[in-house]
């Protein structure tokens, strides 16, 4: 396992990280969250990503209590939240990043992992309607109270990243060091255009999700729905539009043509090729079952196997036309 800086920060997280969105509770309980992240950890991993939404609260939960199960040395493994949605549907508890709402999901979330500190949290989505002077000071005295040690953004408008940015250091206070976007081979116009500046210019990290795009890129939605699959579980209804997209499915089929050229899996692909962005400082995956978590892990087998070449080949399929300097 390699490790990269989290954009300019001191802070060093694997290449390859474990997530808990949709699995944890949902899927895998606190006994199996505690054999997929001991593979995870066995291998290098040292990032694990969750939210206060994720199962309305219970992935925190899970996986707090298999962190106690596990024993590791705190120091030796980072764990990250989000805040914005909220669990309660009260004015001021959903959809807001308000100084009330950041500072009760702060102990919320500590509550539910049984924890001092949570190294990594994100403000999950922007909010419009509070002023982002207020979410920041909130985010500083937060960092301040030992309750966190750095904070950043997920799905932001770059233009309300930079602003943040802006009143930190005008104010001299803790400013977002990161992001937590949705990049995969079929999402990367926001990644590669739109926070071109961030990278360049602040040296902004990335935590990045969906590397598999939801699933799409394993290649196991060619054919239509599998029962036991993301897109058949109920409450991810959501996702069926774009797992069962004609035109994405067939870049799929030959990116999976790719990836058996080069002796490994669809899914290995598509995160290596993530991977190949220099902006990114780890990519989250996600399993269900150990065997996955072993799949994943072994996708760094193939990363050299990844030539300029090989990416022109996947641009073409892709019909993504990248700027030299975002990519590697």
């Amino acid at each position: 396992m390699n490790y990269r800086h989290l954009g300019k920060t001191g802070l060093r997280v694997s290449e390859l990280s474990l997530g808990s969105w949709v699995t944890f509770h949902t899927q895998v309980d606190t006994k199996l969250a505690v054999e997929c992240m001991a593979a995870a950890y066995d291998a290098g991993v040292n990032f694990f990503d969750n939210a206060e939404v994720y199962a309305g609260g219970k992935s925190e939960e899970v996986m707090g209590q298999a962190l106690k199960k596990l024993g590791w040395r705190r120091s030796s493994y980072v764990v990250s939240t989000k805040f914005f949605w909220g669990l309660h549907d009260g004015i001021n508890e959903r959809n807001t990043l308000n100084r009330k709402r950041l500072m009760e999901a702060m102990d919320g979330s500590l509550k539910r992992f049984q924890m001092e500190y949570i190294d990594l949290i994100f403000c999950h989505r922007a909010d419009p309607t509070t002023p982002i002077e207020e979410t920041v000071w909130t985010m500083h005295n937060i960092i301040e109270q030992g309750k966190a040690f750095y904070w950043g953004t997920s799905e932001w408008p770059a233009a309300d990243i930079m602003a943040a940015i802006e009143i930190a250091e005008k104010h001299h206070l803790h400013k977002p060091v990161m992001e937590q976007p949705e990049y995969n081979m079929l999402a990367r116009e926001r990644f590669e255009n739109e926070y071109a500046r961030l990278f360049r210019d602040h040296g902004y990290g990335s935590t990045i999700w969906s590397p598999l795009a939801s699933g799409l890129l394993t290649g196991k939605y060619n054919y239509g729905i599998p029962k036991d699959s993301r897109g058949a579980l109920q409450g991810y209804e959501w996702l069926l539009p774009r797992l069962t997209d004609e035109d994405k499915i067939a870049k799929v089929k030959q990116i999976g043509e790719v990836a058996a050229g080069l002796g490994c899996t669809t899914a290995q692909l598509a995160i290596v090729w993530c991977l190949k962005n220099p902006n990114v400082s780890t990519v989250i995956t996600g399993a269900s079952r150990v065997s996955q978590v072993e799949e994943n892990m072994r996708s760094l087998e193939f990363v050299e196997k990844i030539n300029p070449d090989v990416m022109a080949r996947l641009d073409e399929i892709i019909q993504f036309k990248p700027h030299n300097y975002y990519r590697a």
